[in-house]
């Protein structure tokens, strides 16, 4: 009876006496002294600013040129109109001169940017379904109510692709031209496939399976349903020179549809091809002129809209935030330790000298 009550009471539940669960292991503690602590500060110091300088060298060597076109140029026109309502959906075409007065060097990235378009709301973000863009037909008919109010048309049809996302889409276009120094004139060429990730083209969107690629058969894939009501043409005929690129497996689609993180943001629009002169090295020194189909109103929210040419680097594009960061944490850590230093040199490591 002694033993069963032993082992039923507070006793029974005491760890085993045990090197391991009453936790008497051998230990290593490291002894933080001035001698220890300080060379360590003093190289992470200089290890980060090294890496800031570095960094800071390599994004100097990028190149970019960026043009805001909202009022800029003949644009100013394309703006006015688009403050009539009634006028919003009406093609406005118009061009803007610039210089490039240093050649961009190697492969050169044509991007479009947007100011205070807030992409990140979380409603808008979810205005939007990923099943329908995948290519069920189930979707297709009958689209997720997150899409709405942009789930039907007025007679009652399924939009597709629904969504406040998708209806919002990006619609300007660009025609970059370059003008010699004989006068003459030059269509830059761009790649425009080769834009998006590999799993959004090949994985996240699809077009409906009976879908073969020829453009006579994508009315019949999408048969039944409306294009978003901002749209000019149908999602099937987004890109008429090329057929393969059309429905939810639209390059420019599928670039929208990837939202940004902050409300200031661009979007990648084409890549040089240089494949032909006087491309071949990049972007050559002169006067250069963007023609610009103006659809994309942006007064109802106090944007502004932005080309922006750039070149790049195995670091990426022109972001002066990491570099800077680096020198900011080296210079407050090689503050620190200049400060312990001068407390430990005058109080002493024995501490002998400090007021009690």
């Amino acid at each position: 009876m002694a033993k069963e009550k032993a082992n039923s009471g507070p006793l029974a539940r005491r760890p085993d006496n045990s090197a391991f669960k009453q936790q008497r292991l051998p230990a290593w503690s490291p002894m933080l002294t001035a001698n220890t602590v300080l060379p360590f500060f003093y190289c992470m110091a200089v290890l980060c600013m090294l890496l800031g300088v570095w960094l800071l060298v390599t994004v100097q060597n990028t190149q970019e040129l960026k043009l805001d076109y909202t009022e800029a140029g003949t644009c100013n026109a394309c703006f006015a109109k688009r403050e009539n309502a009634s006028n919003a959906l009406q093609p406005c075409n118009c061009t803007v001169v610039f210089p490039i007065e240093k050649a961009f060097k190697g492969n050169v990235f044509f991007y479009y940017g947007l100011r205070n378009f807030h992409q990140n709301l979380r409603r808008y973000m979810d205005s939007r379904d990923d099943a329908q863009m995948v290519g069920r037909k189930k979707n297709l008919k009958s689209p997720s109510t997150y899409c709405e109010p942009f789930e039907k048309d007025e007679n009652g049809l399924p939009i597709a692709p629904c969504g406040a996302v998708a209806n919002s889409i990006f619609n300007d276009s660009f025609t970059l031209v370059y003008h010699g120094s004989k006068g003459s004139t030059i269509h830059v060429p761009l790649y425009r496939s080769g834009l998006t990730w590999y799993t959004d083209k090949n994985i996240k969107y699809r077009n409906p399976k009976f879908v073969v690629g020829a453009l006579q058969e994508y009315p019949n894939a999408f048969a039944g349903t409306a294009k978003p009501l901002y749209w000019h043409k149908p999602v099937y005929e987004l890109d008429p020179h090329n057929p393969d690129n059309n429905g939810f497996i639209n390059e420019d689609l599928i670039v929208w549809m990837r939202e940004a993180a902050f409300p200031n943001f661009k979007k990648l629009y084409g890549i040089l091809n240089r494949v032909s002169e006087p491309f071949t090295e990049g972007l050559p020194v002169g006067n250069y002129s963007i023609e610009i189909s103006y659809n994309f109103p942006v007064q109802y929210f106090r944007g502004r809209k932005e080309v922006v040419l750039t070149t790049v680097t195995w670091f990426g594009g022109q972001n002066h935030f990491l570099p800077i960061a680096y020198l900011v944490t080296g210079g407050l850590i090689l503050l620190l330790a200049v400060i312990l230093t001068v407390i430990w040199w005058k109080f002493g490591k024995d501490g002998k000298n400090m007021k009690e």
